[in-house]
């Protein structure tokens, strides 16, 4: 008699294996694709940023020389037209980096640098429309959001759309930036001729960059033309003076770092200027 080699346990081995044998080449297989697919982000992500980096660090060299040759107003013929073929070039290339890494920081960026350019060239049109396609770019940070948003409202005032820069300026805007947007809504409320409006605005304005010990001396013009007199904001002490002051205990340390991180948000508001 032939001996059977297959024993109870075996049989009941392969009868498992038909039936979670497909689980379990499932399991496998969804373990390789994910160890594979984040072996493929990792290094297309960081190619593709590295790509938009460079990209963009051409942009800025561009505008840099863009910038720097507009700030002649004497240009020769044969200067001027070298001129427009750089700002064609910044503009194309701006163009490019958006159109293949349009989601990326290097796009808002980018786009940021076109905007400006459009508007030192009295294209109030086509900066409008360059700071939507920023403010569309989905970054996940409130600050860059809202440096964008003013921009754009203060590009639809100098295009003369009142309405829609005060709808845009009265947005919510993280407290680091109040004192520009209420700066900016003083503007539109000038343009649109509420001057007791523009007022309250500036002189809200006023008030919160003196909590921080700022000037502004353009926004302090601003309201001496409408017959408010600034008041004086007190400076931060100087080098000198703090050399004389004692060393400061602990609780003074503790309120010097918390009133250092109040002045690191500041700083995102005098980006918005």
């Amino acid at each position: 008699m032939a001996q059977n080699t297959q024993s109870p346990n075996t049989d009941n081995s392969m009868q498992a294996l038909k039936q979670y044998g497909s689980y379990i080449l499932t399991a496998i297989l969804l373990a390789l694709a994910g160890y594979f697919g984040w072996t493929y982000w990792q290094e297309n992500h960081a190619r593709v940023d590295t790509v938009a980096a460079d990209q963009y660090a051409d942009i800025q060299r561009l505008n840099e020389e863009v910038s720097l040759a507009a700030q002649n107003p004497d240009l020769e013929t044969e200067a001027a037209a070298a001129l427009a073929a750089s700002r064609a070039q910044l503009n194309d290339d701006i163009d490019a980096l958006v159109s293949t890494h349009g989601k990326s920081v290097y796009a808002w960026q980018a786009l940021m640098i076109k905007a400006r350019q459009q508007v030192d060239s009295d294209d109030f049109t086509g900066a409008t429309e360059t700071l939507e396609k920023a403010l569309a770019i989905d970054l996940g940070d409130a600050g860059l959001n809202a440096i964008t948003r003013l921009r754009y409202a203060e590009t639809l005032l100098s295009a003369g759309d009142t309405d829609a820069a005060l709808s845009e300026a009265n947005n919510d805007m993280p407290s680091s930036f109040e004192a520009s947007q209420q700066e900016l809504l003083g503007d539109i409320y000038l343009a649109k001729n509420d001057e007791d409006a523009a007022i309250k605005a500036y002189t809200n304005a006023w008030s919160l960059i003196g909590k921080r010990q700022e000037t502004r001396a353009v926004l302090a013009l601003k309201m001496e033309s409408l017959g408010i007199v600034p008041e004086p904001i007190d400076e931060p002490a100087s080098l000198i003076q703090a050399a004389a002051i004692p060393e400061p205990t602990a609780a003074q340390n503790a309120s010097a770092d918390i009133q250092s991180s109040v002045n690191n948000s500041n700083d995102s508001d005098q980006a918005a200027q």
